[in-house]
């Protein structure tokens, strides 16, 4: 799954937050599975953009762990076999925030980076996305790779609430958002990156 980390600080904090996410994997198998994938994508995609070693295992972490503020959410909402209603749509949002106060608890370096990259992986570049409704470039990069390959995933595996799309509807979902959910030139990137990576969804 991409280059092995390089600093004895971004394994610190991985081995430190894993017991979590295997608590989360327990209680929520889908969920676990969804981060692995999108780790692999983000990995991918960030070798394509050219990020550094830095960049890359701030990208790393914050993938891996960008769902655990789920084990913040209760059951009747986290694993509902449907659409959420408005209030419980806000609970399921607060899990950003969440898994940034994890990540931020553990006071070990490269938690501060890696817990704002979680925090951000749900905002949308024209600032309409939460919590903090921020836009552009005030997204740091690595929650920018995220929110595309988060979504890429979530459109290409069946759920309660969908059936799984196939590559082609996915790519012209991200297309017809671009610039307005999804960073433009990381879109475009993605898109060619997917093209002729085995993690390419096999349905049409």
């Amino acid at each position: 799954m991409g280059p092995p980390m390089n600093t004895n600080v971004f394994q610190a904090l991985y081995r430190y937050t894993k017991a979590l996410s295997a608590a989360l994997g327990h209680r929520d198998t889908l969920t676990r599975m969804h981060s692995e994938r999108v780790t692999a994508l983000s990995l991918g995609l960030g070798e394509h953009c050219g990020l550094t070693v830095d960049e890359l295992d701030t990208l790393r972490v914050a993938a891996v762990f960008h769902d655990i503020g789920k084990i913040g959410v209760p059951d009747a909402v986290l694993l509902k076999p449907g659409r959420l209603d408005p209030v419980e749509w806000q609970c399921m949002q607060r899990h950003s925030e969440i898994g940034q106060q994890i990540l931020l608890a553990t006071e070990l370096d490269g938690a501060e980076a890696t817990a704002k990259v979680v925090r951000h992986h749900h905002e949308h570049f024209d600032g309409s996305g939460y919590p903090d409704r921020i836009s552009g470039e005030q997204i740091p990069i690595a929650a920018r790779i995220i929110a595309i390959t988060d979504s890429y995933d979530a459109m290409a595996v069946t759920r309660s609430y969908h059936a799984a799309k196939g590559h082609a509807v996915i790519a012209g979902t991200l297309r017809a958002e671009s610039g307005t959910k999804y960073d433009p030139e990381l879109s475009r990137m993605f898109l060619q990156y997917i093209e002729t990576s085995p993690l390419r969804t096999r349905l049409a």
